[in-house]
């Protein structure tokens, strides 16, 4: 997502809203403006999640893991990350409403592979982010 540009459309905007209300359940999120303008939510110093506006317009990119990683791109619609992709991170360009139920398990998945074991752990299990399959 290195040629992302910040979200400042009124969609982005949009985006940016939805994802913080997310990112507000899973303990100490931060978020911060990169180096390219990116909005970038953190824990522990560890990118969690990445949005910004791109070729394919607003787009979200996750660390979802090497082996989640295969899953989601051959199931869609979600693409390898470009630049990452080969760390385990999945884009998803403008997700659809219909979508976020999807993301949302990305989202807490992503978390728990960024946390500490500690925060990880306080997230309960019937929180969103189980197997790709369950999501």
């Amino acid at each position: 997502m290195s040629d992302h540009h910040p979200l400042d459309s009124q969609e982005g905007q949009r985006l940016l809203r939805a994802l913080r209300t997310v990112c507000d359940h899973p303990p100490k999120v931060e978020e911060v403006i990169d180096g390219f303008g990116q909005t970038n939510l953190r824990v522990a110093r560890k990118s969690l999640l990445i949005a910004g506006m791109g070729e394919r317009g607003e787009a979200i990119s996750i660390d979802a893991g090497p082996v989640t990683h295969a899953v989601l791109i051959r199931r869609g619609p979600c693409y390898r990350t470009p630049y990452i992709g080969q760390q385990g991170w999945v884009s998803i360009a403008s997700p659809p409403e219909r979508a976020w139920p999807h993301v949302e398990a990305l989202i807490i998945a992503g978390y728990r592979l960024a946390a500490p074991e500690r925060r990880a752990q306080s997230i309960p299990p019937e929180v969103a982010g189980g197997p790709v399959g369950e999501a």
